[in-house]
């Protein structure tokens, strides 16, 4: 199992949700876990019977919500500790410094800062990061209206003291009134609908799915479980 870790203050699990479809719809098996402080995800994944901690599919995404750790996801569904999950992937979203700890997010395959470019996503995002010890290597995932050397280089600046290696790509979300309309209006119907995203949104999040698929899956046929995808929702 492949874990991926989205770190920082700013509002990701819709991003993540649609990530994970996106992978769902090449054929992987996905869980999405919410360690947050609001839990998100209980709010707009609709749930049969939810309780404090529980896991739920989401068009064909397992959602994990209110667990402290993965041990604890593997006894809410039955497992033995020492038992390997049967996903493909784990994507994490992750806003707390204890919870960075508790699921080990240091050790994953991957990790992203996803940050917006307000002062409080972005020093917040960088004070959940203010424990670590050893260096962790991350890249920045940078919602914005402008792609702007400078947004990029005043991040740079404020994490000046951290224990980051920045990679040296950025992956840029556009900051646009359709794609928060369409989300919304996703939250509403509780349904994952990407044909409406614009398509900076859409080469963006293609971008990432491709990043975590590697050599499973070719960009063809990536594009085209993902025109199959638009069709259907």
């Amino acid at each position: 199992m492949k874990t991926v870790g989205f770190i920082g203050a700013y509002d990701k699990i819709d991003l993540i949700l649609y990530l994970a479809r996106t992978l769902v719809a090449t054929g992987q098996k996905v869980l999405v876990v919410d360690t947050t402080v609001l839990q998100k995800a209980k709010y707009i994944v609709p749930a049969i019977n939810p309780t404090r901690s529980y896991v739920t599919d989401f068009e064909g995404i397992d959602v994990a919500i209110g667990f402290s750790d993965y041990n604890s996801i593997k006894e809410y569904l039955g497992m033995p500790g020492h038992a390997a999950f049967s996903y493909d992937y784990a994507l994490l979203d992750v806003d707390t410094t204890e919870m960075l700890e508790n699921f080990d997010v240091k050790a994953n395959d991957r990790n992203y800062f996803v940050t917006g470019m307000d002062l409080y996503s972005l020093k917040r995002g960088l004070e959940i990061l203010s424990s670590l010890t050893e260096p962790i290597s991350l890249t920045k995932v940078m919602f914005s209206k402008q792609i702007l050397k400078e947004e990029d280089e005043y991040l740079n600046y404020l994490s000046l003291g951290y224990k980051i290696q920045w990679s040296d790509e950025i992956i840029y979300f556009p900051f646009e009134t359709g794609d928060q309309t369409t989300i919304l209006e996703n939250q509403r119907i509780s349904k994952i609908r990407l044909r409406k995203l614009t398509e900076l949104y859409k080469e963006s999040l293609l971008y990432l799915a491709q990043e975590l698929l590697g050599n499973a899956t070719t960009e063809a046929d990536l594009r085209k479980a993902f025109k199959q995808l638009e069709k259907g929702v």
